[in-house]
Protein backbone atom coordinates (compact mmCIF):
# COMPACT_ATOMS: atom_id res chain seq x y z
CA UNK A 1 0.00 0.00 0.00
CA UNK A 2 2.53 2.36 1.04
CA UNK A 3 4.89 1.66 -2.41
CA UNK A 4 1.65 2.35 -4.26
CA UNK A 5 1.02 5.66 -2.49
CA UNK A 6 4.26 6.55 -2.67
CA UNK A 7 3.75 6.06 -6.71
CA UNK A 8 0.53 7.75 -7.01
CA UNK A 9 2.22 10.66 -5.18
CA UNK A 10 5.08 11.15 -7.62
CA UNK A 11 2.59 11.82 -10.06
CA UNK A 12 1.13 14.48 -8.52
CA UNK A 13 3.91 15.76 -6.79
CA UNK A 14 5.72 15.85 -10.13
CA UNK A 15 2.49 17.79 -11.90
CA UNK A 16 3.57 20.38 -9.75
CA UNK A 17 6.35 21.40 -9.72
CA UNK A 18 8.51 24.69 -10.51
CA UNK A 19 5.15 26.44 -11.18
CA UNK A 20 5.52 29.75 -9.58
CA UNK A 21 2.88 30.97 -6.89
CA UNK A 22 2.40 34.16 -8.93
CA UNK A 23 1.17 32.29 -11.99
CA UNK A 24 -1.84 30.31 -10.32
CA UNK A 25 -4.95 30.95 -11.37
CA UNK A 26 -7.40 32.57 -8.91
CA UNK A 27 -9.72 29.65 -8.76
CA UNK A 28 -9.29 26.65 -7.51
CA UNK A 29 -9.71 24.42 -10.72
CA UNK A 30 -7.76 26.91 -12.65
CA UNK A 31 -4.70 26.65 -9.76
CA UNK A 32 -5.35 22.64 -9.84
CA UNK A 33 -5.17 22.62 -13.64
CA UNK A 34 -2.36 25.39 -14.34
CA UNK A 35 -0.50 23.21 -12.27
CA UNK A 36 -0.67 19.82 -13.81
CA UNK A 37 -0.41 21.20 -17.45
CA UNK A 38 2.81 23.18 -16.79
CA UNK A 39 4.06 20.54 -14.57
CA UNK A 40 3.89 17.68 -16.59
CA UNK A 41 6.99 17.63 -18.48
CA UNK A 42 8.96 16.91 -15.22
CA UNK A 43 7.63 13.51 -15.64
CA UNK A 44 10.50 13.03 -18.50
CA UNK A 45 13.56 11.08 -18.19
CA UNK A 46 15.32 14.28 -19.24
CA UNK A 47 15.20 15.67 -15.49
CA UNK A 48 18.11 14.61 -13.38
CA UNK A 49 17.18 13.37 -9.95
CA UNK A 50 19.27 16.09 -8.04
CA UNK A 51 16.88 18.81 -10.29
CA UNK A 52 13.79 16.96 -9.45
CA UNK A 53 14.60 16.88 -6.00
CA UNK A 54 15.79 20.80 -5.53
CA UNK A 55 12.53 21.46 -7.38
CA UNK A 56 10.64 18.87 -5.12
CA UNK A 57 11.74 21.00 -2.31
CA UNK A 58 10.56 24.65 -4.06
CA UNK A 59 7.10 22.74 -4.48
CA UNK A 60 6.49 21.83 -0.58
CA UNK A 61 8.27 25.17 0.68
CA UNK A 62 5.91 27.17 -1.83
CA UNK A 63 2.74 25.12 -2.68
CA UNK A 64 2.06 22.23 0.22
CA UNK A 65 0.95 23.73 3.95
CA UNK A 66 3.82 22.11 5.62
CA UNK A 67 3.76 22.86 9.23
CA UNK A 68 -0.01 21.50 9.69
CA UNK A 69 1.10 18.30 7.50
CA UNK A 70 4.40 17.61 9.79
CA UNK A 71 1.98 18.20 12.98
CA UNK A 72 -0.27 15.33 11.29
CA UNK A 73 2.09 13.45 10.24
CA UNK A 74 3.59 13.41 14.13
CA UNK A 75 -0.08 12.70 14.95
CA UNK A 76 -0.30 12.21 19.36
CA UNK A 77 3.37 12.16 19.20
CA UNK A 78 3.99 15.86 18.52
CA UNK A 79 3.53 17.01 21.94
CA UNK A 80 6.55 15.06 23.16
CA UNK A 81 9.04 16.67 20.85
CA UNK A 82 10.83 19.61 22.53
CA UNK A 83 10.02 23.32 20.53
CA UNK A 84 13.93 22.55 19.02
CA UNK A 85 12.80 18.93 17.80
CA UNK A 86 9.18 20.32 16.60
CA UNK A 87 11.37 22.56 14.03
CA UNK A 88 14.07 19.66 13.17
CA UNK A 89 11.42 17.46 12.45
CA UNK A 90 9.49 20.11 10.03
CA UNK A 91 12.81 20.01 8.06
CA UNK A 92 13.43 16.77 7.81
CA UNK A 93 9.84 15.85 6.97
CA UNK A 94 10.17 18.61 4.15
CA UNK A 95 13.00 16.87 2.87
CA UNK A 96 12.42 13.29 3.65
CA UNK A 97 8.84 13.74 1.55
CA UNK A 98 10.87 15.76 -0.81
CA UNK A 99 13.61 12.60 -1.38
CA UNK A 100 11.38 9.99 -1.56
CA UNK A 101 8.52 11.23 -3.49
CA UNK A 102 11.08 12.69 -6.20
CA UNK A 103 12.80 9.04 -7.74
CA UNK A 104 9.68 8.21 -8.10
CA UNK A 105 8.93 10.23 -11.05
CA UNK A 106 10.52 8.72 -14.21
CA UNK A 107 8.19 5.92 -14.72
CA UNK A 108 5.01 8.40 -15.58
CA UNK A 109 6.55 10.26 -18.44
CA UNK A 110 3.96 10.61 -21.40
CA UNK A 111 1.01 10.44 -18.68
CA UNK A 112 -1.76 13.20 -19.42
CA UNK A 113 -3.95 15.22 -16.21
CA UNK A 114 -7.13 16.60 -16.32
CA UNK A 115 -9.13 18.29 -13.79
CA UNK A 116 -12.88 16.82 -13.28
CA UNK A 117 -14.57 18.91 -11.08
CA UNK A 118 -15.00 21.19 -7.71
CA UNK A 119 -16.68 20.90 -4.89
CA UNK A 120 -16.57 22.05 -1.38
CA UNK A 121 -16.08 20.41 1.67
CA UNK A 122 -15.61 22.20 5.47
CA UNK A 123 -13.43 24.87 5.47
CA UNK A 124 -11.34 22.83 2.25
CA UNK A 125 -12.16 22.73 -1.41
CA UNK A 126 -11.63 19.83 -3.06
CA UNK A 127 -10.45 19.70 -6.85
CA UNK A 128 -11.08 16.50 -8.33
CA UNK A 129 -8.84 15.26 -11.08
CA UNK A 130 -7.07 12.23 -12.59
CA UNK A 131 -4.06 11.14 -14.11
CA UNK A 132 -3.81 9.10 -17.24
CA UNK A 133 -0.69 6.96 -17.21
CA UNK A 134 0.53 5.28 -20.63
CA UNK A 135 -0.07 1.87 -19.47
CA UNK A 136 -2.15 1.10 -16.10
CA UNK A 137 -5.47 2.64 -14.97
CA UNK A 138 -6.39 6.08 -14.54
CA UNK A 139 -5.53 7.44 -10.95
CA UNK A 140 -8.13 9.07 -8.93
CA UNK A 141 -6.32 12.12 -7.55
CA UNK A 142 -8.19 14.60 -4.81
CA UNK A 143 -6.61 17.75 -4.27
CA UNK A 144 -7.65 19.61 -0.81
CA UNK A 145 -6.54 22.74 -0.90
CA UNK A 146 -7.12 25.68 2.05
CA UNK A 147 -7.43 29.59 1.70
CA UNK A 148 -3.89 31.30 1.44
CA UNK A 149 -4.44 35.00 1.10
CA UNK A 150 -5.17 35.13 -2.44
CA UNK A 151 -3.92 31.47 -3.59
CA UNK A 152 -3.93 28.17 -2.33
CA UNK A 153 -1.95 25.83 0.02
CA UNK A 154 -2.11 22.08 -0.47
CA UNK A 155 -3.73 20.21 2.97
CA UNK A 156 -3.69 16.95 1.72
CA UNK A 157 -4.19 14.68 -1.34
CA UNK A 158 -5.79 11.66 -1.89
CA UNK A 159 -5.10 9.34 -4.32
CA UNK A 160 -7.65 6.70 -5.01
CA UNK A 161 -9.44 7.83 -2.14
CA UNK A 162 -6.42 7.08 0.14
CA UNK A 163 -5.18 10.11 1.93
CA UNK A 164 -1.37 11.03 1.89
CA UNK A 165 -0.82 12.44 5.15
CA UNK A 166 -3.53 9.97 6.99
CA UNK A 167 -1.23 7.36 5.44
CA UNK A 168 2.17 9.36 6.18
CA UNK A 169 1.06 9.47 9.74
CA UNK A 170 0.58 5.44 9.95
CA UNK A 171 3.87 4.67 8.44
CA UNK A 172 5.75 7.41 11.48
CA UNK A 173 3.88 5.64 14.31
CA UNK A 174 4.64 2.61 13.19
CA UNK A 175 8.47 3.55 13.26
CA UNK A 176 7.93 5.08 16.53
CA UNK A 177 6.44 2.00 18.20
CA UNK A 178 8.84 -0.38 16.61
CA UNK A 179 11.77 1.76 18.29
CA UNK A 180 10.59 0.98 21.83
CA UNK A 181 8.00 4.02 21.63
CA UNK A 182 10.68 6.48 21.50
CA UNK A 183 9.26 9.64 19.50
CA UNK A 184 12.66 11.18 19.00
CA UNK A 185 13.84 7.69 16.72
CA UNK A 186 11.80 9.02 14.15
CA UNK A 187 14.26 12.30 13.65
CA UNK A 188 17.34 9.18 13.53
CA UNK A 189 15.18 7.36 11.05
CA UNK A 190 14.77 10.36 8.88
CA UNK A 191 17.91 11.89 8.94
CA UNK A 192 19.45 8.62 7.84
CA UNK A 193 17.12 8.42 5.14
CA UNK A 194 18.03 11.60 4.09
CA UNK A 195 21.43 11.31 3.83
CA UNK A 196 20.31 7.77 1.83
CA UNK A 197 18.50 9.48 -0.53
CA UNK A 198 19.29 7.51 -3.10
CA UNK A 199 18.44 4.27 -1.40
CA UNK A 200 15.13 2.26 -2.02
CA UNK A 201 12.16 4.10 0.18
CA UNK A 202 11.64 1.80 2.27
CA UNK A 203 12.63 2.51 5.84
CA UNK A 204 14.41 0.88 8.51
CA UNK A 205 14.47 0.78 12.05
CA UNK A 206 16.51 2.84 14.06
CA UNK A 207 19.16 1.76 16.09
Amino acid sequence: MMRHLLSASAIALGLLATVPRAEAAPDPRGFVGDLGNQGISLLGRDVSPDQRLAKFRQLFASDFDVPDLARFALGRYWRAYSPEQQQEFVRLFQDYTAAAYSERLAPYGGAQFRVLGVQQSGDETVVNSEVIRPSGDPVQVDWHLVQDGDGYKISDVYFDRVSMKVTQRDEFARIIENNGGRPEALLAVLRQQIREKHQPVQIPAAR
